[in-house]
């Protein structure tokens, strides 16, 4: 009965205490949507217009590898949305999103570099067409899902994050009426 009495004297103690968790449970949240920021995977902090400075690398490694311009630019459209600062929740950085051990396999020593990164990521997706016989389809689903899953799937895995990548850069080289290339892609099909 005096423990009542005490409890029900003083509600402020009671009110501290939810006071307390409420807080402790909005720093939990705040903290939690602040590391996400930081490591902006996928959702880019920052959303720049295609800059005016990458124009010249864009061409000449697509120049320089035998793409068209538009695919390139369609390409670090979709994976960083022209942030040459991003990195993916698997550690994916710079423009085209080069894992570390693409980049150092293509001899790409800053992946934060626009030109190093641009011209490492086109390089890759050279090798992907070379691969995949010119199959434009197989080649984006192998820069996106990798090599080994097109192979095991034999064609774009069944993956929704890379189906809807394919598809994303495909309808953007359509809406702007561009090919992938100089030669004529194939498989463009999902």
């Amino acid at each position: 009965m005096a423990r009542q009495a005490t409890q029900m004297a003083d509600p402020r103690s009671s009110m501290s205490r939810h006071l307390l968790g409420f807080s402790v449970l909005v720093l939990t949240m705040l903290s939690g949507y602040m590391a996400s920021r930081m490591a902006a995977p996928k959702e880019f902090q920052h959303v720049a217009a295609e800059p005016v400075g990458l124009d010249a690398h864009i061409r000449e490694a697509a120049t320089l590898y035998g793409f068209s311009q538009n695919l390139v630019a369609a390409i670090i459209e979709t994976e960083s949305q022209f942030n040459t600062r991003a990195v993916s929740r698997r550690g994916a950085r710079g423009l085209m999103q080069l894992t570390p051990a693409t980049a150092a396999l293509l001899g790409v020593d800053d992946p934060f570099d626009p030109r190093a990164n641009i011209h490492g990521g086109v390089r890759h997706l050279r090798s992907l067409m070379d691969r995949f016989d010119n199959n434009l389809t197989l080649a984006l689903a192998a820069y996106n899902a990798g090599e080994r899953a097109v192979l095991i799937y034999g064609g774009v895995p069944p993956y929704r994050e890379t189906r809807q990548y394919v598809s994303r850069i495909l309808q953007r080289l359509d809406r702007e009426g561009a090919s992938a290339s100089d030669t004529s892609p194939r498989g463009r099909r999902l």
